[in-house]
């Protein structure tokens, strides 16, 4: 589709506005409505103050990482350093790439961190993460992305149960008002689609980089994150983003740009309609505290990039991650459902297979696959990195570590069973066609994964 829309293009480029220009708000009310940007001071100060403390904490604690992220096959050094925080368990994948949360201090979890001031951070961004999950609520009740009447502002999400359970009465007393539709899919889908879950850090000084991509479609400038929709998300969630550039380090006017069109100086982020060469682009520039929140499918029919300034930026990206397959209660749910067809002898404790069913070998085998390529092969290729913040992933990534070898000794065991004589051949055949090709998927991925 790029390559399609560059050719379209030829040598021209496409029209994008900023706030200087007389029909930025009608573009903004008309086309982008879905984007809701604030003013720093629209933030409490002590927010403001804790927050910035914060990321200027972990980068003193070299807790951001460049990540090797793979596209079409080759692997790429990503030019922002990141982070994640968040729930505890949780891991958010991008572009191949399977990053473990930090976690936040959480009720119920024993999280040890590498000093008290790494701890504060972290509080500082649970405390930033309350904040914008009232305001991402605010802001879709505001636009009547949501029929319900009334939702009281909440200042904890639901990492409390509180949250939940308010949500489960005021759904019931609608119920019992109304014998008509109760909005009860409204209260539901407000909770799933604004309750953060994570937060992924960006940090990037564009004077340390001596090279990067210019923005193709509407010369907007120097990118630090290309054009792209963000991945792994809840459908229709809100991402909400705060940014913090440091500037007075080197932030001066520039004169390199009076022209049309953005200060090349100051940060901003951009917008396009997806693959659209009709629509102008828009080009908001981002002071220190100023957030964004892109709601409902904006994430999805849009895709936004990051214009680089000239001085560093920090951003907390809030994301709903989709964790039906990226938490830890998740993959030790699939290891017990494997680990099923395992028994013990009581007398010899010989392992052997309870079933060989095709289908029962075929999902242990497939669980075996995604421990190791999605779990552990993708935690100890830049994991270490983790142990700066905290060692908190280090006992339950042992214990993946002792169900995997289980699973290694049940491949054997297959392995052995359809070698005996005994077995019928039909059986065997089918027992081993399937077999073989999840057997060629690992040989296949744990080639890829050596070269990584």
């Amino acid at each position: 589709q790029k390559k399609k829309l560059l050719e379209k293009l030829g040598d021209n480029r496409l029209p994008y506005v900023t706030p200087a220009d007389a029909d930025f708000h009608q573009l903004w009310k008309t086309r982008y409505s879905k984007l809701i940007f604030r003013k720093s001071d629209t933030v409490p100060e002590e927010l403001h103050q804790m927050v910035q403390e914060g990321f200027l904490t972990l980068r003193k604690h070299n807790c951001f990482f460049q990540d090797l992220v793979r596209i079409k096959g080759k692997d790429f050094v990503t030019p922002v350093s990141r982070i994640l925080i968040g729930y505890p368990g949780c891991t958010y994948k991008y572009l191949n790439t399977r990053l473990f949360t930090v976690p936040w201090p959480a009720e119920g979890y024993d999280i040890k961190y590498c000093s008290p001031q790494i701890y504060d951070a972290c509080k500082a961004l649970i405390r930033l993460n309350d904040y914008l999950h009232v305001e991402a609520v605010k802001a879709l009740q505001g636009q009547n992305l949501f029929e319900t009447k009334e939702i009281k502002d909440t200042t904890v999400i639901d990492r409390e149960q509180k949250f939940a359970t308010s949500l489960t009465q005021k759904v019931s007393a609608a119920k019992d008002q109304s014998s008509g539709c109760a909005p009860e899919d409204d209260y539901i889908s407000l909770k799933n689609r604004t309750s953060y879950n994570v937060t992924l850090l960006n940090y990037m000084d564009p004077l340390q980089m001596p090279y990067l991509k210019q923005e193709p479609y509407f010369g907007m400038g120097k990118m630090a994150v290309s054009w792209h929709h963000d991945e792994n998300l809840v459908e229709r969630s809100a991402v909400a983003v705060y940014s913090y550039s440091c500037e007075g380090s080197g932030m001066e006017e520039s004169n390199e740009q009076k022209l049309k069109g953005r200060d090349p100086a100051v940060w901003h982020v951009g917008l396009k309609v997806a693959w659209d060469i009709e629509t102008p682009g828009l080009a908001i520039p981002l002071h220190q505290g100023d957030f964004y929140l892109m709601l409902d499918d904006l994430n999805m029919t849009h895709q936004h990039c990051v214009l680089a300034g000239f001085s560093p930026r920090f951003s907390s990206t809030h994301r709903v991650a989709d964790c039906s397959r990226g938490t830890l209660e998740y993959i030790f749910g699939q290891c017990e459902l494997a680990l099923q067809n395992l028994q013990t002898d009581c007398d010899s404790m010989a392992l052997s297979l309870k079933s060989l069913e095709t289908a029962v070998i075929k999902q242990a085998e497939e669980i075996h696959n995604e421990v190791e390529f999605e779990w552990l092969r993708q935690f100890w290729f830049q994991g270490k990195r983790y142990l700066k913040c905290t060692d908190w992933w280090l006992k339950p990534m042992a214990k993946l570590e002792e169900f995997w070898r289980k699973m290694e000794i049940m491949t054997s065991l297959v392995l052995s069973e359809v070698g005996k004589e005994e077995q019928i051949e039909e059986r065997r055949n089918e027992t081993i066609s399937c077999f073989l090709l999840v057997l060629t998927e690992r040989q296949k991925l744990r080639k890829e994964w050596t070269a990584r």
